[in-house]
């Protein structure tokens, strides 16, 4: 059941335009409510986003391979760190690979919301492992800024920083294009990330062209910028993920269930609204006041009607609670909720 708040807003009572667009608009996109289709949806989504992390996989580990033979002939740093955090990036596809296969497992009566959660958990690894990388490139730059050494096959070295740069820019768009239609905020996370190391890619060539003018402080000094970067794209990384396990949601998500609500015909008023991730769907609480009159299977039809409303207005929204109340904004008098107020203190 949803909360109780009786801090209601009014709904203004739907127009023909806006039945008739509502309507037209379930024609021509219609969707059923059956939970095994919502189960279809959730397992297509999952589905694409293994397609999209096997692609991300295989090129990036390509690239790895190409990128680590040359750093080992050329002895340059500034490869070194971009090949690493390259081949953690590739690496990071198989968490998430395991949570969007747990991702499909049905709900169990100890896991009642099923495993949506473990692609959060598996973000939570990205990031760690964006950490480590970031560790690792700062260290080795800085040691070489400490211990100077010359950079051979400089002509290598900078196709090299090409083939990162197109790899990562390769999966980048596979996997925000994938990410973001399925709404899945750890592969989004995890694209930005390997857009970012196709920019910190191109940062080799400077490096190979600084050693070229034989200035032999050019390779560290890339490696600390790629360092640089590595580190803006772990702050951006963990503060989605922090957002996304904290429950945070767009407010604008919020703006559209409640005018969904609002616009349903026999709603007098839209009370507390809440939504949370669970994976790459979203759930939704909701409280709605209708006609003390009503009876309860009245009352039930207009809770499905809202039900029915709120999916076609929140995108990737797969299940809606509705409570219905009968008690007036503003009115404290015989209140039906009396009896669970210190429950909640």
């Amino acid at each position: 059941m949803a909360g109780h708040g009786h801090n209601h807003t009014h709904g203004n009572p739907p127009s023909a335009r806006s039945r008739l667009r509502h309507q037209l608009s379930h024609v021509l996109t219609p969707h059923s409510h059956d939970p095994g289709d919502k189960l279809d949806a959730a397992l297509e989504g999952s589905a694409a986003g293994l397609r999209t992390l096997w692609f991300s996989f295989g090129v990036l580990a390509a690239t790895t391979a190409v990128q680590a033979v040359i750093a080992a002939l050329s002895g340059s740093v500034a490869l070194l760190g971009d090949t690493v955090h390259n081949a953690t990036d590739a690496l990071t596809a198989l968490p998430l690979a395991v949570a969007f296969l747990l991702g499909r497992r049905a709900a169990t009566r100890r896991y009642t919301y099923g495993f949506g959660r473990a692609e959060d958990l598996a973000g939570v690894f990205v990031v760690l492992v964006i950490a480590a990388s970031a560790v690792f490139a700062g260290y080795a730059a800085v040691r070489r800024l400490i211990e100077p050494q010359d950079v051979s096959h400089l002509p290598a070295v900078a196709a090299a920083g090409l083939v990162g740069f197109a790899g990562n820019e390769w999966v980048a768009r596979a996997r925000i294009r994938t990410g973001r239609r399925i709404g899945s905020a750890a592969l989004v996370a995890d694209g930005l990330h390997a857009r970012t190391d196709g920019f910190t890619s191109l940062a080799v060539l400077l490096g190979a062209g600084g050693a070229a003018l034989g200035w032999r402080l050019a390779d560290p000094l890339v490696g600390l910028v790629i360092t640089g970067a590595i580190v803006l794209v772990l702050r951006g990384a963990a503060r989605e993920m922090w957002h996304r396990l904290m429950d945070a949601v767009d407010p604008a998500l919020v703006d559209e269930a409640e005018h969904a609500l609002g616009h349903v015909e026999g709603v007098r008023a839209v009370g507390a609204v809440r939504l949370r991730w669970l994976g790459h769907s979203l759930r939704a609480e909701a409280a709605i006041v209708v006609d003390p009159g009503l009876t309860v299977v009245q009352a039930h039809t207009l809770a499905v009607a809202a039900e029915h409303a709120l999916l076609h207005a929140v995108p990737r929204l797969t299940a809606a609670t509705v409570h219905v109340d009968h008690t007036p904004p503003g009115v404290t008098a015989q209140d039906p909720h009396a009896a669970l107020a210190h429950h909640f203190g």
